[in-house]
């Protein structure tokens, strides 16, 4: 899907969607077919290799540049819906810089760019491409920062349900949370290393505020990695937490059936040497002798289960 947008002038900040790629606009390309990216190729100039890029999930950000052509593909945060809970993940979106408009290309329609394309952003021009690339990246800092608060609300309403009960869901949506802040933290280092570079670049700092707008960029970046990194180790360090208090009540349920079953033999053993059709036997003739062997095995019991609790087996 390709959808083309223009802002007429500063006067007019007016976006407006337009059919034909025009000098000053913006070709926001979303899960292209391979027809759309050779005939978008054809009206840029822009290099195949630079349209089907992103199109690979695993692709690395990085800066590339062939003529007068820039690439630059940054990792982006995504939110999913999988068996019924909300995932996070990222995801390569490519900002290609071209003499005369700014194309952008990922493999999912992003709310980061459906802010921009809903005219929610301010100061927002598609003709000063250097500064759109900078807000785009200053917007992708911001959903890191917004996505890492609601993974670590998410993972504290998790450790509460654990504590009330140890199921297999709670754990896994964990894990799952715990790989999304691997994915972010790997993300954004990577992001890092490219956003370093754009600062040696000149065609990034052609407005006077340029240069803030990217170092702002950098800090909330730097402050993305930190968070992942914190709630990463408060994560694992929960889920280590958890596995260790599992273990402990595996072991006390073992430990007081290992004590049932004990205490368990002790009349089958009795009422087994008793129940012998031995002659001689002193309590197979008195009237008495099958309360009396109920009460010494109810006695043996008793002792070894008193036994059992000074040892703390119940």
């Amino acid at each position: 899907m390709i959808n083309i947008y223009k802002t007429t002038s500063e006067t007019d900040l007016t976006l407006k969607t337009i059919e034909n790629i025009e000098a000053g606009c913006w070709v926001n390309v979303v899960a292209p077919t391979e027809q759309e990216i050779i005939l978008l190729a054809k009206k840029t100039g822009v290099p195949l290799e630079f349209l089907k890029a992103p199109l690979d999930d695993e692709e690395t950000s990085r800066i590339d540049i062939i003529d007068n052509n820039i690439l630059v593909i940054v990792d982006i945060p995504f939110t999913e819906m999988e068996d019924n809970s909300l995932t996070y993940d990222t995801y390569p979106l490519a900002i290609i810089h071209t003499e005369k408009e700014i194309i952008t290309v990922c493999l999912k329609n992003s709310k980061i760019l459906t802010d921009f394309a809903k005219g929610e952003i301010r100061g927002f021009y598609t003709f000063k491409r250097s500064r759109f690339i900078l807000q785009i990246l200053s917007k992708i800092a911001t959903y890191y920062l917004l996505y890492l608060r609601q993974i670590d609300k998410k993972s504290l309403m998790i450790e509460k349900k654990l504590h009330k009960s140890m199921k297999n869901k709670e754990l896994i949506q964990m894990l799952s949370l715990e790989k999304s802040l691997v994915y972010f933290s790997t993300s954004l280092k990577s992001n890092e290393i490219t956003l370093e570079k754009m600062m040696k670049m000149s065609i990034m700092q052609k407005y006077p505020e340029d240069n803030d707008v990217l170092e702002d960029v950098i800090i909330e970046n730097k402050q993305a990695i930190e968070m992942a990194g914190i709630y990463s180790d408060i994560l694992a360090g929960t889920m280590d937490a958890f596995a260790s208090v599992i273990a402990n009540n595996l072991n006390i349920v073992m430990k007081v059936l290992a004590a049932v079953t004990i205490v368990m033999s002790i009349p089958n053993m009795i009422s087994g040497i008793f129940g012998m059709n031995v002659g001689g036997n002193p309590f197979s003739e008195s009237p008495v002798g099958l309360i009396s062997v109920v009460g010494f095995i109810v006695f043996l019991c008793v002792v070894t289960a008193l036994i059992l609790k000074k040892k703390d087996m119940f």
